[in-house]
C-alpha cells in the first residue's frame, strides 16, 4: 500500500530530539516565524541523510541526560563539519561542546532553574536585543570551557558560558530555553538564528499550504475514488474540505452518528458538510446499534474498546456498498507521526473513534494532507477553508464522546440528561464570552443519586458535575477558576430546566492527580 504525504519544496529546518520536553514548543516557535520545521529522533537520521535533504538549519534541542554519561544521547561530531548552521540549546548546547572537545561540569553552586538575568557580547544571534535580559535556565551541568574556536557570547552570575559560538562554521549554544514564554527574547533569538544565520526567507504559510494542497491532490487523485471516515472534528474535517476542494464529488465521506455526540451535533455536522460544502456525504444513524453493544456495561475500558470495534465494523459495512475504494484518507496530525517515533509513520494512525482501520477493506493508497501541521495550523488551515469558526475552535471531544463522560452503564435517557445539562454549561460559558478563558468544559452524568427538593415534592435524582480546565498542552491541566455567578447561573438552569438532576456540583481537581474526562 502506497502512503502519499503532503510534499515540500519549501526551505526547512531540522529540529534533532535528544528527548528534551520542548521539542514540539520549538518547532511550532520557528513555524511561527513562517520557516518549516521538522522534528526528528536524534538516533533516526544520519549526517549524510541530513545533508541530502538540505536543510537550512538545524536544532539540537535540550534533554534530562547529562553529556558525560556514555549511555546517554550522542550524535556524529561530523555534524559540526557540515557546513549547515546549527542551535544547540540546554542539553544541546552541551553536547556541541562535548562533541568539540569542550569542558562540560556538573557543580551544584552552578545549577540554575527558573528565570535568570544573562548578559550578552557581541553576536548575530542576540542581534535587536539589550545586553542584559531574562532567560529561562533549567540545568546543573554547565559548559566550563568553550571548546576551540569558540567564543563566549552571554553569561549569568552563576555561568560562565550560557550562550556561545563558532561564527566562522555557523555554530551557536544557549545553555538557557529560548523557545519558552519566560525567556523575555527567546523569539528574537530564534528569529535571529532562522534570518540572520540560517537565511531563511519565511515562505511557509498557511495560505499557501492550502493551495498547494488542492492542487496536489486534484492532479494526484484525478479519477480515484477516495474514503474518508468524517467524525466532526477539526482534523477530519479539515482534512475533509481540502480534498472536497481538491477532488469534489470522487471523495465519499462517512460520517457515524453512534449516538454519543452532545446535543445537536450530528445535524450540525451534516448540516456543514452536506449543506453548506455539498459534499458526498453518508450519515449512518447508528444509536440503536452501538447502545444494544453497550448495554449493561459500566468499565470504561470496556466501553471504549466496545465503541471502538463497533465503529470499525459500521464503517466496515458502508465501505462495501460503495465497491472498489482507491484511496483511504486519515486525519493524521503532525504529532501522531511524531509520537509513534517513526519519521514515515509505518503504522496507520487509527481514527480518533476507533480501536484500529478495517483491515477486510483493500485500498491502493492512504493520504494524509495534514500530517505536516500541528493543531494550531490544523485550525489556522480550517478558518482559511471557510469551515464554521464554531467547529475548527470546538473544544477536545473524546472518541468515544459522551460514554465517557456517563458514570456506569449508559442509556438512552441518560444520555439525553447528560446532553441537556451540558449543552446549559456551554451556553452560560459563552453568554460569559469565557470560551477563551478555558481550554475544555463539559458536563459529567456521575451515578450518584441525593434527595432534592422541587416546590414542595421531595425527589431523588442524579448529581451532575461540571469541569472545566485550562491548559496548554493537555499534559498537565488547571481547574478554570470560572466565576461563581456564571456557576450559579448553570446550576440553576440545569436543576430547573433538566429533569432527573437534584444536584450540581463543580470538579476542582487538577491534571494531575486526576485526568481532564471522568473516564
Amino acid at each position: 500500500m502506497e502512503r502519499k504525504n503532503q510534499g515540500s519544496t519549501l526551505e526547512k529546518v531540522l529540529v534533532l530530539d535528544f528527548g528534551g520536553q520542548y521539542n514540539q514548543l520549538i518547532a511550532r516557535r520557528v513555524r511561527e516565524q513562517n520557516v518549516y520545521a521538522e522534528i526528528k529522533p536524534y538516533n533516526k537520521i544520519t549526517v549524510e541523510e541530513i545533508k541530502n535533504i538540505g536543510y537550512k538549519g538545524i536544532i539540537f534541542t535540550g534533554g534530562p541526560n547529562s553529556v558525560y554519561d556514555e549511555a546517554s544521547p550522542h550524535y556524529d561530531p561530523e555534524i559540526l563539519n557540515a557546513g549547515i548552521p546549527v542551535l544547540g540549546i540546554c542539553y544541546g548546547a552541551q553536547l556541541i561542546a562535548y562533541m568539540a572537545d569542550g569542558e562540560i561540569c556538573s557543580a551544584e553552586n552552578s545549577s540554575e532553574y527558573g528565570k535568570t538575568l544573562f548578559k550578552t557580547n557581541e553576536s548575530l544571534l542576540f542581534n535587536d536585543m539589550p545586553k542584559e535580559s531574562i532567560c529561562w535556565m533549567s540545568h546543573t551541568d554547565f559548559i566550563k570551557t568553550p571548546p576551540e574556536g569558540f567564543n563566549v557570547i552571554a553569561y549569568t552570575d552563576k555561568c560562565p558560558c550560557a550562550a556561545m559560538s563558532n561564527d566562522e562554521k555557523k555554530i551557536y549554544a544557549v545553555q538557557f530555553h529560548p523557545e519558552v514564554t519566560h525567556t523575555e527574547y527567546g523569539k528574537q533569538v530564534l528569529k535571529n538564528f532562522l534570518f540572520n544565520i540560517c537565511d531563511c526567507h519565511g515562505d511557509w504559510k498557511m495560505e499557501n499550504f492550502v493551495e498547494d494542497t488542492i492542487k496536489k491532490y486534484s492532479e494526484e487523485l484525478a479519477g480515484k475514488k477516495v474514503l474518508l471516515a468524517l467524525s466532526g472534528g477539526v482534523d477530519s474535517s479539515v482534512a475533509a474540505v481540502l480534498l472536497h476542494k481538491a477532488i469534489g464529488t470522487n471523495l465519499t465521506c462517512v460520517f457515524v452518528d453512534h449516538g454519543l455526540l452532545r446535543k445537536d451535533e450530528g445535524d450540525f455536522v451534516e448540516k456543514t458538510f452536506r449543506g453548506q460544502f455539498g459534499m458526498n456525504l453518508i450519515r449512518v444513524n447508528a444509536e440503536d446499534r452501538f447502545l444494544g453493544k453497550l448495554k449493561g456495561v459500566t468499565d470504561p475500558e470496556r466501553k471504549r474498546k466496545i465503541i471502538g470495534e463497533e465503529f470499525i465494523r459500521v464503517f466496515e459495512d458502508e465501505a462495501k456498498k460503495l465497491g472498489k475504494i482507491n484511496v483511504l484518507v486519515q486525519g493524521t496530525i503532525y504529532p501522531d507521526v511524531i509520537e509513534s517515533g517513526k519519521g514515515d509513520s509505518a503504522v496507520i494512525k487509527s481514527h480518533h473513534n476507533v480501536g484500529g482501520l478495517p483491515s477486510v477493506i483493500s485500498f491502493d493508497e492512504i493520504v494524509e494532507p495534514l500530517r505536516d501541521l500541528f493543531k494550531d495550523e490544523v485550525r489556522a488551515a480550517g478558518i482559511q477553508l471557510g469551515i464554521p469558526y464554531e467547529l475548527v475552535w470546538r473544544q477536545p471531544f473524546p472518541g468515544p464522546g459522551l460514554a465517557v463522560r456517563v458514570i456506569g452503564e449508559i442509556t438512552k435517557e441518560k444520555l439525553e440528561i447528560l446532553r441537556d445539562a451540558d449543552a446549559i454549561f456551554r451556553e452560560e460559558i459563552a453568554n460569559a464570552k469565557l470560551e477563551g478563558v478555558t481550554n475544555q468544559y463539559f458536563a459529567v452524568l456521575t451515578d450518584l443519586r441525593s434527595v432534592g427538593v422541587k416546590g414542595d415534592a421531595r425527589t431523588y435524582g442524579y448529581t451532575v458535575a461540571l469541569r472545566a480546565v485550562t491548559t496548554d498542552d493537555f499534559m498537565t491541566a488547571e481547574w478554570t477558576r470560572l466565576p461563581f455567578d456564571v456557576l450559579e447561573r448553570a446550576s440553576s438552569r440545569i436543576t430547573n430546566e433538566v429533569h432527573c438532576i437534584t444536584r450540581v456540583v463543580y470538579d476542582i481537581t487538577s491534571k494531575p492527580p486526576a485526568t481532564v474526562e471522568w473516564e
